[in-house]
């Protein structure tokens, strides 16, 4: 197997590169409450139909009272427009969080990857002890951040999800490329099987070998069980998969 020495360049904006400043949003972090100054005025025509909209629609357009005071609908325009910006940006931020959890677990399982690798066992003792002490170094620097969106699952969902974190775990720990590729062939054909009874999102599988072959059958029934969201994921991560490991058999 041959390992590419060329650096993964970092996204732009984490740069390492120090001569590059990290560029902060806090200066720009409240511009939307700006708003909701109390001497900011708005005319009609720049009002919003509070009635209709969907997070406010028992809200009347006229007026609303709120501990029986009387609250001029300008008032509510304001919070709405405000929450709409910030409704916005919530969804930026999660999607953000998303994108890096899978970064980091792309990292983790290049680390199980290396651990597993069979050139390992060509190396003298005191070279793998070095090697594993460098794995654990990156291993134990990747383990200090912390990344958690919260996926809502059943115990059911819980279970079968961690189901499928094992199975992938031990196919990557099979020690021969070719059997791992096996393996995860029949996984990704049990993603496919799934998707095409509607229970799995489809997308494009660009540069991976999608064959109709055999399906573990044992895979499928417990990827059923997960949530859309997790199938999806799981999906992405056997596609990653496969691709390093039709490298590592060309490469042999």
């Amino acid at each position: 197997m041959e390992i590419d020495p060329s650096p993964v360049p970092p996204p732009q904006e984490y740069s390492d590169n120090p001569s590059v400043p990290y560029q902060s949003e806090s200066s720009m972090n409240f511009d939307y409450l700006h708003g909701l100054h109390a001497d900011t005025s708005m005319d009609s025509s720049s009002r919003v139909d509070v009635g209709s909209h969907r997070h406010f629609a028992g809200i009347g357009v006229g007026s609303s009272n709120f501990g029986g005071g009387h609250v001029d609908d300008r008032v509510v325009d304001r919070f709405v427009t405000v929450l709409d910006q910030l409704d916005s940006r919530v969804e930026k931020f999660r999607k953000d969080a998303l994108g890096l959890q899978e970064k980091r677990d792309f990292l983790l399982m290049s680390i199980d990857l290396i651990k597993s690798n069979d050139l390992m066992h060509t190396l003298s003792e005191s070279e793998r002890e070095e090697i594993g002490c460098y794995i654990q170094r990156v291993n134990s620097r990747l383990s200090t951040v912390e990344l958690h969106v919260r996926t809502v699952r059943d115990q059911s969902q819980e279970d079968s999800l961690s189901q499928i974190n094992a199975l992938i775990d031990m196919m990557i720990t099979l020690g021969d490329p070719t059997l791992s590729r096996q393996r995860c062939q029949m996984y990704l054909n049990a993603c496919c099987s799934a998707g095409e009874t509607g229970n799995l999102p489809t997308f494009s599988e660009e540069a991976i070998d999608m064959d109709a072959g055999p399906v573990d059958k044992k895979f499928e029934s417990v990827l059923l069980g997960c949530t859309l969201d997790d199938q999806k994921n799981i999906k992405k991560r056997l596609q990653a998969l496969m691709g390093y490991l039709n490298k590592q058999i060309i490469h042999h």
